[in-house]
């Protein structure tokens, strides 16, 4: 008994060393782990921070740097996995659970991330990054409504994020509150003239008003920016070909389909040419714009018209009598018809 107890102070002091040595070894790792993070090297840094993990399967820290690392390595079943054990753990900690919903979120499983970024904007009123997250989740699922109650908390929150004013325009745009999309445009603007797509989603807000020669300015504007994407020339050439400006709109569908072929730039190309009185140019992009979307009836419709003007009758009639069917099929599924007779 005398030789146990004179071992005991012994003992206890090895423990405390080993205790001690294991708290000092996790530390190290951690900061190793963030220095690979800092570094980029992100499947290292996941390495490291499953060692801190198991030697110390309490350290938030660790966890919170393996999470991040296997997010930043886009290993997403790996931050699932991870994400679903901290939260277990830490329930009530915003990270983990804004962490684990991006992780569902780069999984693709938008079900799944979004009651998971729910709860963070919950146990973290005031985190910016969490509503703006939530909101990106709504936007992919086409909810519009939610998305703008999301990017309204973000904007509150902080006022100088031109990104998210954008997309809180948007949200608007597509929920039929084009004003307050123009509102948000224009913020976003002032904070940053040179914010991708702004100009252009600006022109789109003005078109939508029927504030056409504004919208063309914006598009102008985001034309001059670099910015030689074909949707905005095909939106500058619509504008166009509506206020009866046939050289420019044929100009800026050309510079369309040279981007990148589409249906739309023909068929309005395909109109401005024939009002030009160029009918072989004019029936030559009807039939491209035919051959990318076959089921629409205005294509066909244009195109009789054209080839009525080339003497081409029994083709002309061909062309009528597919409009008419189309127009037709799509009317009895619905009334869905694009609308496009002229």
């Amino acid at each position: 008994m005398v030789t146990l107890l004179r071992w005991v102070p012994f003992a206890v002091i090895v423990l405390i060393s080993t205790a001690a040595l294991a708290q000092e070894s996790g530390a190290t790792l951690i900061q190793q782990g963030q220095q690979a993070l800092r570094a980029e090297q992100f499947n290292r840094a996941a390495e490291i921070f499953q060692s801190a993990v198991q030697r110390d399967p309490a350290s938030k820290s660790a966890y919170s740097g393996l999470l991040l690392s296997c997010l930043k390595s886009k290993r997403a079943a790996d931050a699932i996995r991870v994400g679903t054990q901290a939260a277990e753990r830490w329930p009530q900690d915003a990270d983990f659970a804004h962490y684990l919903g991006l992780a569902y979120m780069q999984s693709g499983d938008l079900q799944q991330a979004i009651p998971h970024l729910q709860r963070a904007t919950t146990l973290a009123p005031r985190d910016f990054d969490s509503h703006y997250d939530l909101a990106l989740a709504f936007l992919e699922q086409n909810q519009y409504g939610p998305a703008a109650e999301q990017l309204e908390q973000a904007v509150h929150i902080d006022p100088s994020a031109p990104l998210a004013h954008i997309l809180l325009g948007r949200a608007c745009q597509n929920s039929n509150r084009t004003l307050e999309a123009v509102e948000q445009f224009q913020i976003a603007l002032r904070l940053d003239p040179k914010i991708p797509l702004g100009h252009y989603h600006l022109g789109f807000a003005y078109g939508s008003l029927g504030r056409n020669r504004e919208a063309i300015a914006e598009y102008e504007t985001e034309l001059r920016g670099g910015n030689r994407d074909a949707e905005v020339y095909y939106q500058l050439a619509h504008l166009q070909l509506e206020l009866g400006n046939l050289q420019a709109a044929v100009s800026n569908d050309r510079a369309a389909l040279a981007v990148k072929p589409r249906a739309d730039a023909n068929y309005d190309l395909g109109k401005a040419l024939a009002l030009l009185g160029e009918t072989q140019a004019a029936r030559e992009a009807l039939e491209r714009s035919i051959a990318l979307n076959p089921n629409d009836p205005s294509p066909h419709y244009q195109l009789a018209r054209v080839l009525a003007q080339l003497n081409q009758r029994p083709a002309a009639e061909q062309e009528m009598k597919r409009f008419a069917e189309l127009t037709q099929a799509q009317q009895r599924a619905g009334g869905m018809a694009s609308g496009r007779l002229q």
